[in-house]
């Protein structure tokens, strides 16, 4: 054990000295939050300002056309089609609709102009407008009123709420996703990313030959197991900062435009104004504070969705730990036997496949299936064998619904596949660490496994 922890205590510190460690650390949570959000914000900046003109011949919208929203306007042009194409091409509008004569029985001969290929987004709402405006004229023939109908229409918010041996509890589907996505993700990233470092530490010291001196007082089956709880506790580590990190931005983030504050700062506008005068009932909110209490809106909802959630926290984050380091052992191992048996990385690529297949086909099953039905047959099986119950346990958890043996019967298996993948791989260690030169194959990796000494 002396030894174990020698090497440990090595890759710790060895890592968690480096300044990439220490700057992935502390931007680590920010570019978290840049992954989610750059990606909407480029959309939202790319569908702005949008215009589209309006050739209609067939007298569909009557002259009144759609109101202009944020991302696109409509305006009105020509009704002959060759004159409104030349006009078109001299200006700088995104699209051309051309509405021919309808009948409203079996509308259609519509077309759409654009210099470039047209965008998804917007060719959808000008499909949404023009179906809506043939509805319009379709319920007017039929004496039906729009106003009316959409009175008739009716917007449902469910409760709903998850009955057990416990009790009944409140929760919310939209948060269980949510959160069971978090949860796989992060393991899903760390595994990859600190599986991968094990793997390239042992070629590294396999390559410049300084295992050959290391081996000399330490059991190759040692060195591994040192090699990998120390990678493994520099991901704790780095996790543990994230979350310190991300807890500190939003408290620093929720007291600057927390709802109390704005409160209370309208409160005191509002006050200074009714001093000023009595006769003030117009709101002067500006642009920025109606954003503001937008934002403020979707912040308190999200919290209070939360609450209603009435996840089993403590459940949640315990199996989770349990989970993150089950998972990066059983895998750490299988990358360090990987590392052991090849000399490049091209020599790679061969064995990777079957050990990472497991983990991405979880990933992406659990967008089809794991999340719509966590407590289905394929659900349950595949929390239960080691190689995928990392991901998803922990995202069937979120949910409730876990049966105890389950949830017990499936970490007890991990362990077990834990303690056979690092016997398996120390197997493997010992002959491939001081092998070089040779290329490898699955038949050759049988053999070692048998070798004795």
């Amino acid at each position: 054990m002396d030894k174990i922890f020698l090497v440990f205590q090595r890759e710790y510190l060895s890592r968690v000295r480096k300044k990439s460690f220490i700057i992935m650390s502390l931007i680590g949570p920010l570019l978290t939050v840049a992954l989610f959000a750059v990606p909407v914000f480029i959309a939202k900046m790319s569908d702005s300002g949008k215009t589209v003109v309006v050739a209609d011949t067939g007298n569909l919208f009557a002259g009144k056309l759609p109101e202009a929203k944020d991302d696109i306007q409509f305006v009105a042009t020509t009704p002959d089609l060759a004159q409104a194409k030349a006009e078109f091409k001299k200006s700088k509008h995104d699209a051309l609709l051309y509405i021919p004569k309808q009948d409203l029985a079996n509308p259609g001969g519509f077309q759409v102009f654009s210099r470039k290929g047209l965008g998804v987004s917007l060719e959808r709402d000008i499909n949404r407008a023009v179906s809506l405006q043939i509805e319009n004229q379709r319920l007017t023939a039929s004496g039906i009123d729009r106003a009316t109908l959409d009175k008739l229409k009716a917007d449902v918010s469910l409760e709903t709420v998850s009955l057990s041996d416990d009790g009944e509890k409140s929760s919310s589907t939209g948060v269980s996703t949510g959160v069971a996505y978090a949860c796989g993700f992060l393991i899903y990233i760390f595994i990859f990313m600190y599986g991968v470092q094990i793997m390239r530490g042992v070629m590294e010291e396999k390559t410049s030959r300084i295992v050959e001196v290391v081996i000399s007082s330490v059991k190759p089956f040692q060195l591994m197991m040192g090699k990998v709880l120390g990678i493994a506790a520099v991901g704790f580590t780095q996790l543990a900062l994230w979350v310190l990190l991300s807890v500190g931005i939003s408290s620093v983030m929720a007291r600057s435009v927390s709802p109390e504050k704005m409160v209370e700062d309208r409160v005191s506008r509002t006050t200074a104004m009714a001093s000023g005068s009595t006769t003030a009932t117009v709101s002067t909110d500006t642009p920025q504070e109606k954003a503001a209490k937008k934002d403020t809106n979707v912040a308190a909802k999200m919290t209070a969705a939360l609450r209603a959630a009435d996840l089993n926290v403590p459940l949640i984050v315990g199996c989770f730990l349990f989970y993150f380091l089950g998972g990066y052992l059983f895998y750490g191992a299988l990358f360090g036997a990987i590392g052991a048996a090849v000399d490049n990385d091209t020599d790679t690529q061969q064995f990777m496949l079957p050990v990472t297949m497991p983990l991405v086909l979880t990933f992406v099953v659990s967008q089809a299936i794991l999340t719509t039905n966590p407590n289905g047959s394929v659900a349950v099986w595949m929390s239960m064998i080691p190689l995928t119950s990392p991901i998803a346990m922990v995202m069937r958890l979120p949910f409730g619904g876990v049966p105890a043996w389950q949830l017990a019967t499936s970490m007890v298996l991990l362990v077990l596949g834990f303690i056979f993948t690092t016997w398996l791989a120390g197997r493997i260690y010992r002959v491939g660490i001081l092998m070089y030169g040779k290329k490898v194959n699955y038949r050759e990796l049988s053999k070692w496994m048998f070798y004795k000494g």
